[in-house]
């Protein structure tokens, strides 16, 4: 599965300001993290795309970047119960080259699986398994369908808002969002709809 890129992924990378708990150094295409943590196996409303990637140590970010993940899980557990979210590879303990990544090198990348629904509309599980690669391999179509699946836009604009919001509250930001160009526009009718209705209440 390509990071949005036509796949059922987005990747996402934080500027995060130091922190006693974790330093990160350089970039994520070429840096390094010292102090860094692992992201949980699983929440209310949350998982790893693998439990083997957790034992091989692939899931490790700077501190603020787990509070933020953490956070924004925790707020959208209450605002959208029913979804289920799905993280991918975040980096190694030390950082550094983590291959097939270009990035995750200093703590600040975080792949997101995107959220889906199953032909009756409801939440479903996204297939992760060794055969395709815990998730990485899926292949979605242009308008987002894959089999009895399609990907939830909605779900995906609710978590980018919330990530931000929570990135804000800790004092810094996202650097950058991957996602399939073809699907952009069908993300940004939902976060404008977010905004809107923030402004009104």
């Amino acid at each position: 599965m390509r990071p949005l890129s036509v796949g059922a992924m987005l990747a996402a990378t934080v500027l995060c300001a130091p922190a006693l708990a974790s330093t990160c150094f350089g970039n994520s295409g070429s840096g390094r993290i010292e102090g860094a943590v692992a992201l949980p196996l699983a929440g209310t409303n949350f998982a790893a795309y693998s439990e083997l990637g957790l034992k091989l140590g692939r899931t490790y970010v700077h501190a603020q970047v787990r509070d933020v993940v953490l956070g924004a899980y925790s707020t959208l557990s209450r605002s959208t119960p029913d979804v289920q979210y799905v993280y991918g590879e975040t980096g190694l303990r030390t950082g550094g080259p983590m291959p097939p990544h270009r990035t995750h090198e200093n703590g600040t990348s975080v792949d997101f699986m995107v959220p889906v629904r199953g032909r009756d509309g409801r939440p479903a599980q996204l297939p992760r398994t060794a055969h395709n690669h815990y998730g990485y391999d899926l292949e979605f179509d242009n308008a987002g369908k894959l089999a009895d699946l399609r990907i939830d836009f909605a779900a995906i604009a609710a978590h980018l808002a919330q990530l931000d919001l929570e990135a804000r509250r800790h004092g810094f930001g996202i650097a950058r969002v991957i996602l399939a160009p073809e699907y952009i526009p069908k993300v940004l009718p939902h976060r404008q709809a977010r905004t809107s209705n923030r402004c009104r209440s």
